[in-house]
């Protein structure tokens, strides 16, 4: 949520509503969970969380954060490196329902104790002061959903349990795939940027990170009383906006339009022009150059994430392997007369080297998932190199122009 001068005030304003009040008024302070429902967007897909705070005098709010300063000086350049500063923010109850037209939103009342609830609100004002509001956000291991449930674990201590059910082991990049599962292209830039560590296994806590997820955790667990009595941590809960899954996730992109079908497009494509090359014994260098210089353009921006980017999960990723900035190589050689030898030599090394790559990765001694949209990509280049060497070390012929 980009952030203007009047957001700023209304933050500041409801988090002074929420300052520590004397110890004879603070009772009955209400806590809950408010989740929203997966929306249309992209950034929307696994749902928002906020925790929502309701004082004995009346006044309440809503702390997210979810919040960003878009205006900030260099936020473009910064959020590319990964400075991804993200804030804490409280704003009234009421403005944090706007903009969830048509989304389910629900609110889990949470069965504390005064001093629980007492001690969550303190540490939500000791959150949302200016010089603690800022954090480095991490869409998998530090956001909007983690946030809160890491102050109520903090409040609960070991009362608290999960209850997770018996399933399958999942990974990041599962969950992910069952939240974007009709966004294909946002799976396949997804795909490409994060690198292996999304495909390690994760705890039940870990798959909290999505809020959608958090709201069935929260809706099992328990919390257990001074007494020793067990109750559900959630004591009530209630649907604020009753939204519909109807037209909120975007249908399916359709076949004609998905990366796998562009990607055996330019295969085909790649193929086809092979084919007639060898024919003609002759190299058509102009579609070498563009497909070579389009993968190095690609490289870079995946090396940027790999050695330069503090993004999470981005490194190590393999699509290095394939998709590098030595393309460019492939693309500027063809046209320099003297360089031929470099040339042909360049070409053995990248047939080798991506026939050794695709291989790897395919058995599972690279354990990184790639979509099959990428093996197909991968053998573009492979298919390029092989019809160079075959015209001009099998066959022993000359590049003609």
């Amino acid at each position: 949520i980009p952030m203007s001068f009047v957001k700023r005030i209304l933050l500041c304003a409801a988090a002074l509503w929420m300052l520590p009040a004397p110890a004879a008024e603070r009772a009955d302070t209400a806590v809950s969970f408010v989740i929203c429902d997966s929306g249309h967007d992209v950034y929307e897909l696994e749902g928002h969380a906020a925790l929502h705070v309701t004082l004995p005098d009346g006044h309440d709010a809503a702390v997210h954060w979810g919040l960003f300063d878009f205006d900030a000086p260099g936020f473009v350049w910064r959020f590319a490196l990964g400075e991804t500063d993200y804030l804490c923010g409280a704003i009234p109850a009421t403005y944090a329902l706007s903009g969830y037209d048509g989304r389910r939103v629900v609110e889990q009342q949470l069965n504390l104790s005064q001093t629980q609830a007492q001690q969550v609100r303190d540490l939500l004002v000791e959150n949302a002061r200016p010089e603690n509001a800022t954090y480095r956000y991490k869409f998998v291991s530090d956001n909007c959903a983690t946030r809160p449930r890491d102050i109520i674990e903090c409040a609960l201590g070991d009362s608290l349990t999960y209850h997770p059910a018996a399933s399958a082991k999942l990974t990041y990049r599962d969950m992910m795939h069952n939240y974007n599962g009709n966004y294909a292209w946002s799976r396949f830039g997804i795909d490409l940027a994060l690198g292996c560590d999304l495909d390690t296994a994760i705890t039940y806590r870990q798959q909290m990170f999505a809020p959608v997820v958090l709201e069935k955790a929260l809706a099992k667990a328990t919390v257990k009383r001074a007494d020793g009595s067990v109750v559900p941590l959630v004591g009530a809960t209630e649907v604020l906006v009753d939204g519909s899954e109807e037209g909120l996730v975007a249908p399916p992109t359709p076949w004609y339009a998905t990366p796998l079908f562009v990607a055996l497009v330019l295969l085909a494509l790649a193929l086809a022009l092979t084919v007639r090359d060898c024919r003609r014994r002759k190299v058509s260098r102009w579609f070498d150059t563009l497909v070579f210089a389009a993968y190095a353009l690609w490289g870079c921006v995946i090396f940027f994430l790999v050695f330069v980017s503090t993004h999470e999960c981005t490194s190590p990723n393999y699509n290095a392997l394939w998709l590098h900035p030595a393309y460019l190589l492939l693309a500027v050689l063809p046209w320099v007369a003297k360089a031929r030898k470099v040339l042909t030599a360049l070409h053995i090394i990248n047939f080798v080297w991506l026939t050794a790559s695709a291989v790897l990765l395919a058995t599972g001694v690279l354990s990184q998932e790639l979509l099959l949209s990428f093996y197909v990509l991968m053998a573009v280049p492979m298919v390029r190199s092989f019809n160079y060497l075959y015209i001009h070390r099998l066959c022993n012929h000359e590049v003609v122009k």
